[in-house]
C-alpha cells in the first residue's frame, strides 16, 4: 500500500509516493507555479502592486495536483488502487476569499484585476498596519488570547489580512461567501466539500480550545468586522491525520487515482514535518528551512514565550501543547544576495568550476574562521517573525569596509540567520521551555554544509538532518496514512514511517566561543533597532511608501 504527500511551497509543488510499511520514497514529482509569487503586478496587468504585497494563484495549485500526482504513479508503476490516501500541507498564513461554491474570487471576470481577490501568500507584509491595531486594540480589552501568541499577532496571520480586504477593497469583502485558508480550499477541490483544519485555525487564526476571539472584540476592530466568522468562516474544525472526505469524480479525472480515495484533513508544513524526523517528544525543536524558517516544538505544559507564533493544544501531536515560532527570511536573503549584490568575477569563477554560485561562495567562505571577516548582520530583510513579530523591520550589515568581499557578506548572512534562531531558543528556554537538539529540514541544510555547522556552533546544540530532502510531502503522507487507517496515530506512522539521518553535527567548542562574543554584539544591535530605541528602518520605509505613492 502507497500514500502521496503533497507539500504546497512558496515557489512550486512537490509530490512524494511512499510506501506506508517504512516510509521509503518511490516516486517524487515536483511543479513550479506557472504565475510564483505575485508581488509586482497581476498577471495579465502593467500597473504595479504597492510595496509589502505577495499574492498567488490559487489555479497554480490545482494545476500541481494535474502534474504530480500522474507523474510519481507513472515513474513508479504503481497502481491507482494501491494508493490508499492523500495528504497535503501548505505554507500558512495562505488565505483567499471565494465564493460559495468554492470558486476563487480571482478566477472570475468580475474580481480578476482586483489584487485583494487573490491569494494573500504567507509572506504578503501589506497587513502589518491592520496587525497593529489588532494588537493594540487586544492590550486594551484585555484579551486573555493575546499572550499564547507571544504578545504579538503577525502580520502574516489571518485576521490582519481578512481586516485588510474588508477596510481596503469592502466591495472584494462583500463578494466573498468565505474566507479561508488555501490548504482548505485545496482539500474542498479535492474530496468536494469544505473541512477546516485545526492546525491553521490554532497557529493562524486565534482559535484556542475551538473558540474565536469573541464577537465584541472583532465588532472593535472594525463594527463589520464583528460577524466575520459567521457569515465567511466556521466554527467546527477537523483533528490532524483526520479523515476530510474521499477523491471526487473529478480529482480522480486529475490525478489518475481511484474516487473516494482517502484524504487526509490538512496541515501546515513546519508542524507536518515533525513526525516525519521523528520529533514527537519534547526537547526537539525542527526547523524547516527554506525561503523562511519554521520553529516547531512540542511541549507537556503551557507556556507564555516571548515572541512565539502560536501554541496550539494538540497543534503538532496529540496530548501535547504545540509551539511555533519562525523567521520571515532565511534562504531568501541568500538569493537576494547571489542575484543582486554579488560581482562578476564570482559569477565567472564559479561557472569555471562547475558549480553553482551557493556552492562557490560558500566554498570560499568555509575557508574563514569565526569572527575573520570582521561583520555582523540583522536577518531582518524580509521583517523580523519571532521574537519582535514586525514586519517593517529591515535588514542590516555592520563592519563593512573596502576589504569586504562577496564570501564575507554571504557567510555574515548565514551566521545572522543562525544567530536569530539562538534568539528564539533563549526565549524557549527563559520560560522553561528546554531545547535539547536541533533537527533541520529543507533543501538549505541538505545542501550546505557550512550552514550546519555554523548553525551547531552558534546555538551550541547537536544539529541532525531529516532522512528525507521532501520531509514535509513525507510528512503528509504519513497522516494520509493514518487518515486511510493504516496507523492508528501519527506516532505510530512516525515510528515506522520517520527518517533521520546518520550524520549529527556537533559544535566545535572553539568556534563556539567567538560565536557566543559575536552573539552579544548582535543582541545589542537586535535590541536597539528592533525594540524602538532607534526606529530608523520603520523611518525609511515610510519614506519609501511616500515616494512611491
Amino acid at each position: 500500500m502507497y500514500t502521496i504527500g503533497i507539500d504546497f511551497g512558496t515557489e512550486s509543488g512537490r509530490a512524494v509516493l511512499v510506501d506506508v510499511r517504512d516510509g521509503r520514497e518511490v516516486a517524487s514529482a515536483v511543479h513550479q507555479y506557472g504565475n510564483g509569487v505575485i508581488d509586482e503586478h497581476l498577471p495579465g496587468s502593467s500597473k504595479p502592486l504597492p510595496p509589502d504585497w505577495a499574492l498567488q494563484d490559487p489555479m497554480d495549485y490545482i494545476e500541481v495536483i494535474k502534474q504530480t500526482i500522474p507523474a510519481v504513479l507513472k515513474q513508479s508503476g504503481v497502481k491507482p488502487e494501491e494508493v490508499v490516501g492523500v495528504g497535503i500541507d501548505f505554507t500558512a498564513c495562505t488565505m483567499m476569499p471565494v465564493k460559495a461554491d468554492g470558486t476563487p474570487l480571482s478566477a472570475t471576470p468580475e474580481w480578476r484585476d482586483n489584487p485583494h481577490a487573490w491569494v494573500k501568500l504567507w509572506k504578503h507584509h501589506a497587513a502589518q498596519p491592520y496587525a497593529d491595531r489588532i494588537n493594540e486594540t487586544a492590550r486594551r480589552m484585555g484579551e486573555s488570547w493575546l499572550d499564547l501568541y507571544g504578545g504579538k499577532i503577525s502580520s502574516e496571520w489571518f485576521f490582519s489580512k481578512a481586516l485588510q480586504i474588508l477596510e481596503e477593497a469592502p466591495e472584494v469583502y462583500d463578494a466573498a461567501d468565505r474566507l479561508l485558508e488555501a490548504a482548505d480550499w485545496v482539500i474542498w477541490q479535492l474530496c468536494g466539500r469544505e473541512v477546516r483544519n485545526t492546525c491553521t485555525a490554532g497557529y493562524k487564526a486565534i482559535v484556542q480550545n475551538g473558540t474565536y476571539p469573541s464577537r465584541e472584540y472583532f465588532a472593535a476592530l472594525n463594527p463589520r468586522f464583528a460577524d466575520v466568522v459567521d457569515t465567511k468562516m466556521t466554527r467546527e474544525f477537523a483533528p490532524l491525520g483526520g479523515k476530510a472526505g474521499g477523491l471526487t469524480e473529478q480529482a480522480a479525472q486529475w490525478t489518475g487515482l481511484k474516487p473516494g480515495t482517502a484524504v487526509a484533513v490538512a496541515n501546515v508544513d513546519a508542524h507536518v514535518t515533525a513526525p516525519a524526523v521523528k520529533a514527537v517528544k519534547p526537547g526537539q525543536m525542527v526547523m524547516i528551512m527554506g525561503t523562511s524558517t519554521c520553529h516547531i516544538m512540542s511541549g507537556d505544559s503551557l507556556q507564555t514565550v516571548e515572541g512565539m507564533c502560536g501554541v496550539v493544544r494538540d497543534g503538532i501531536i496529540p496530548g501535547l501543547w504545540g509551539y511555533e515560532a519562525g523567521q520571515s527570511g532565511v534562504g531568501d536573503i541568500f538569493a537576494w544576495f547571489v542575484d543582486n549584490a554579488v560581482p562578476p568575477e564570482y559569477h565567472e569563477a564559479a561557472k569555471a568550476a562547475g558549480i553553482n554560485l551557493h556552492q562557490y561562495l560558500e566554498q570560499e567562505a568555509a575557508r574563514q574562521k569565526p569572527g575573520e571577516h570582521g561583520l555582523i548582520a540583522l536577518d531582518w530583510w524580509n521583517g523580523n517573525r519571532s521574537i519582535l513579530v514586525d514586519a517593517d523591520l529591515t535588514g542590516l550589515l555592520v563592519g563593512a569596509t573596502l576589504a569586504t568581499r562577496a564570501p564575507d557578506i554571504y557567510r555574515a548572512l548565514i551566521e545572522a540567520t543562525a544567530f536569530g534562531t539562538r534568539i528564539i531558543i533563549d526565549s524557549f528556554e527563559e520560560r522553561g521551555i528546554r531545547v535539547n537538539e536541533l533537527i533541520a529540514a529543507g533543501g538549505l541544510p541538505e545542501k550546505n554544509a557550512m550552514l550546519r555547522q555554523i548553525y551547531a556552533d552558534v546555538t551550541g546544540r547537536a544539529f541532525k538532518l531529516a532522512g528525507s530532502a521532501q520531509a514535509p510531502a513525507l510528512g503528509s503522507a504519513m497522516h494520509a496514512a493514518v487518515a486511510a487507517g493504516v496507523y492508528p496515530n501519527i506516532e505510530a506512522a512516525a515510528e515506522q514511517m520517520g527518517k533521520l539521518k546518520d550524520e549529527v553535527v556537533q559544535p566545535i567548542p572553539e568556534n563556539q566561543a567567538v560565536y557566543d562574543e559575536l552573539y552579544q554584539e548582535y543582541k545589542t544591535l537586535y535590541d536597539y533597532f528592533g525594540r524602538g530605541q532607534n526606529d530608523v528602518m520603520k523611518r525609511l520605509k515610510a519614506i519609501k511608501r511616500r515616494a512611491r505613492g
